[in-house]
């Protein structure tokens, strides 16, 4: 990933990691305003999105699971993104509201990650032991039900979130549009989910690697 945004993107290590802290503090200030605002949506959205953030140096310094800058600005995207489009902005208004696409975007970004764990954590035990073989085929078919299995998890939480806070009468955190809303989610985590299935083993072969070593570890 860091190599593929610097050389086609002309995005260097360290402007991808500025960009990664920048996220990090707006994610904090984002934060610090849903809370002075008493707006449960902004604050419970944003701290997710916060803490999301720290788990790639977390996975790095105590688990030994490389993550590079291109990686981390991957991550930190995609709960950015989320987390501001559930804030009021000046003239456009909630981006999930008002901007159509955002909401597609933030799937297809979220469902990638997903799709990425999936991914990096089967070809590790793949690897790991003989008792094992997943061929590419059926990696790829893998990724792609692996991440709708979790789109539609997401989808009943969300459902179930909004309907109980309609019930209780109190402001939810997450919003379930309709079929037609649930229906565009799953196609665009499925988008997600072929990006990483076409190109994840290169992106991801450093993660895999760690992965099976700690297998290996882990079982002797």
């Amino acid at each position: 990933m860091t190599h593929r945004l610097r050389d086609v993107l002309h995005i260097t290590v360290r402007r991808q990691r500025q960009a990664t802290r920048a996220m990090q503090i707006l994610l904090g200030l984002m934060v610090v305003a849903g809370l002075l605002n008493r707006n449960g949506g902004v604050f419970v959205n944003a701290l997710v999105g916060f803490v999301v953030t720290f788990l790639p140096g977390i996975l790095e310094r105590d688990h030994g699971i490389p993550m590079d800058a291109g990686l981390t600005l991957w991550i930190t995207s995609a709960v950015f993104l989320h987390g501001l489009g559930t804030v009021e902005l000046p003239i456009v208004g909630s981006p999930y509201a008002s901007i159509p696409w955002w909401d597609h975007l933030t799937h297809a970004l979220s469902a990638s990650i997903v799709a990425a764990v999936g991914y990096s954590t089967a070809r590790a035990i793949d690897l790991h032991t003989d008792a094992v073989d997943l061929p590419p085929r059926f990696m790829f078919v893998f990724i792609l039900t692996f991440t709708l299995a979790f789109g539609v998890l997401w989808e009943v939480i969300e459902f179930m979130i909004s309907v109980t806070s309609n019930y209780l009468e109190i402001g939810s955190v997450l919003t379930q549009y309709g079929l037609r809303d649930t229906m565009f989610d799953l196609l665009f985590d499925t988008a997600g989910a072929v990006v990483v299935a076409v190109w994840g083993s290169s992106q991801l072969s450093e993660v895999v690697t760690a992965l099976t070593a700690r297998l290996g570890r882990s079982s002797t």
